[in-house]
């Protein structure tokens, strides 16, 4: 297939050439000595430092005999000066004029050898004495540009590009890249807090015959050599639970799960969940081992337990509010949930405005109803504790109430963030459990749990008694740099197929315009120059490959990029 190629993209092309003409490898293969990063060269400024560093260029000042250029590494940028009689001390200044200034292109990987100084204005520089290229760019990068009244232009900010190029991203967005190296941080803190409490990280199969340990929906797919299907896994509870039979005390596991369910701000197809398991505790102590965890995490990531997220304030300082499940239905409706059944639940939703279908039973109505009621009202952290028994099909029964369950979920900023329970670990009762999750499957409930025989097996050779929490590492970490959505937190989120059909330029010209918010058709139809022909033929086809949807809302038309 024929690569089309940008005006750019032929010049760089024409410039790799002349590289390679002058006998200069543009992707060598030998390794490149590194003594200092950007950041060290500025905090620990030394004059006349010999150093040997490495990375983009991401600006270049070309003058006469003297050059300026901005090199950006792992750490930060500094800026390189280029003289000619240093990099060319002998007669032949042609690298200098030939390739230097007319061959190397912004983005381009260069390994630079030279002394710190400071300019006249007080900036740490590098003096280049040696400039070798260790990659060359063929695709020109979206630089930003800052006019003189600080206004910025030609910004990488359509989320949808960014998070297909996630590469590109990270180089010219420098929080983004901020982002993860919080969320690895956040991960670390966690292992740490974990390890030094005795607690043995483990790992167990994502490929799983029956998909346990949550009511949720598995992809599925076919073990060839076998003969039989296997499932993603949507939670590995079950797995650390039969660890916890087997006689460690404390069990934990960072995992990828996956659920083929919707996709939002909040929700990824694969997740990351941090799940927890320790023997002779209960939901108490668990509640109190979370508050301290998260607050020991917010410390040393975010230096501070007060944290602004969006127009919130939260503080993650221990201890966090504690609420029922029933009391805070009652506090945010004024009606109680104790002793309703399923008919008086669905009435219950009714009056409230709660949307149901018929094969919810009474556990998935009362989520409903604090899924759309409460949850959103706790911005602060709180634990919701003590669920309905229907809710929580591996859950200990409350021991003062059998109606209920020792469980808590935490939320935070009107989301939930982990989720706890007593285990339960009487195997007659969980059995029971999972046959009544098999009669809501067969009322159509497709995030129904399936029955896990060996799990029940395991469970007949005794588990002490055990607590156990989920926590979604990647809302945490939403949580924690102030992000909106899931896709800023992941590096490589999942996203719909590229788009790759061929667009006229009248068609790339309509895209161009087109924002991801709504607009009213009309006023977008005044940006275009063309006949209503060329624009029916075109919005045609936009929409119908997916680039553009258009729809109807109170007696207006809306467009909005897909």
């Amino acid at each position: 297939m024929t690569q089309e190629l940008s005006e750019h993209e032929i010049q760089r092309r024409g410039s790799l050439n002349k590289i390679r003409a002058l006998g200069i490898e543009p992707y060598p293969a030998q390794a490149f000595e590194i003594s200092h990063f950007s950041t060290d060269v500025k905090t620990r400024f030394i004059s006349d430092e010999p150093v040997s560093m490495a990375g983009r260029i991401m600006s270049q000042r070309i003058m006469g005999k003297a050059s300026f250029a901005e090199l950006q590494d792992s750490k930060g940028r500094i800026q390189l000066y280029f003289n000619r009689d240093e990099l060319c001390p002998g007669e032949d200044k042609s690298w200098y004029n030939e390739v230097f200034k007319k061959l190397f292109d912004l983005g381009d990987f260069v390994g630079i050898e030279g002394r710190a100084f400071k300019t006249q204005v007080g900036e740490i520089s590098i003096l280049v004495t040696s400039c070798v290229l260790l990659s060359k760019s063929l695709k020109p990068l979206p630089l930003p540009k800052t006019d003189v009244d600080g206004n910025t232009h030609d910004a990488f900010t359509d989320p949808e590009l960014r998070y297909r190029q996630r590469y590109v991203d990270l180089v010219v967005n420098p929080s983004v890249k901020d982002t993860f190296i919080k969320r690895s941080k956040v991960f670390s803190c966690m292992r740490s807090a974990f390890e030094r409490q005795g607690f043995l990280e483990v790992e167990t199969p994502i490929l799983q015959p029956i998909p346990g340990g949550a009511t949720a929906r598995p992809f599925i797919t076919h073990h060839n050599a076998l003969d039989i299907p296997l499932y993603l896994r949507i939670a590995n509870e079950l797995y650390l639970k039969r660890l916890i039979v087997g006689g460690f005390d404390g069990v934990f596991e960072f995992a990828k799960d996956f659920r083929n369910e919707g996709m939002d701000r909040t929700h990824n197809p694969e997740f990351t969940v941090m799940e927890l398991y320790v023997a002779y505790k209960d939901y108490h102590w668990m509640m109190s081992f979370t508050e301290k965890l998260l607050e020991e995490i917010a410390l040393n990531v975010c230096g501070t337990t007060e944290l602004m997220v969006g127009e919130n304030h939260i503080s993650l300082k221990a201890p966090f509010k504690r609420i029922s499940m029933r009391d805070a239905i009652l506090e945010h409706t004024g009606l109680d949930i104790s002793e309703k059944n399923e008919e008086e639940l669905r009435e219950m939703c009714k009056t409230l405005g709660v949307e149901t279908t018929p094969e919810m039973g009474v556990g998935k109505l009362i989520d409903e109803i604090f899924g759309e009621k409460c949850e959103g009202q706790y911005i602060n952290p709180t634990f919701i504790t003590d669920y309905p028994i229907e809710m929580s099909p591996l859950c200990k029964r409350h021991r003062d109430n059998p109606k209920l369950t020792e469980r808590f979920e935490l939320m935070i900023n009107g989301k939930e963030i982990a989720n706890a329970y007593s285990e339960l670990n009487d195997p007659i009762d969980q059995r029971e459990r999972f046959e009544a999750q098999l009669k809501l499957s067969e009322r159509g409930d497709d995030e129904a749990m399936f029955i896990d025989q060996d799990f029940l097996r395991a469970l007949e050779y005794g588990m002490p008694p055990t607590s156990g929490i989920g926590i979604g590492m990647d809302r945490l970490v939403m949580l924690l740099t102030n992000n909106h959505s899931i896709q800023e937190v992941l590096l490589f989120p999942q996203m719909r197929p590229e788009k790759n059909t061929a667009l006229s330029d009248l068609e790339k010209q309509i895209l161009s315009f087109a924002q991801p918010q709504p607009q009213k058709l009309a006023d977008f139809r005044k940006a275009v120059e063309c006949s209503n022909k060329q624009w029916d033929i075109s919005i045609k086809t936009l929409t119908k490959n997916q680039w553009l949807r258009v729809y109807k809302e109170n007696d207006e038309v809306w467009v909005i990029k897909t």
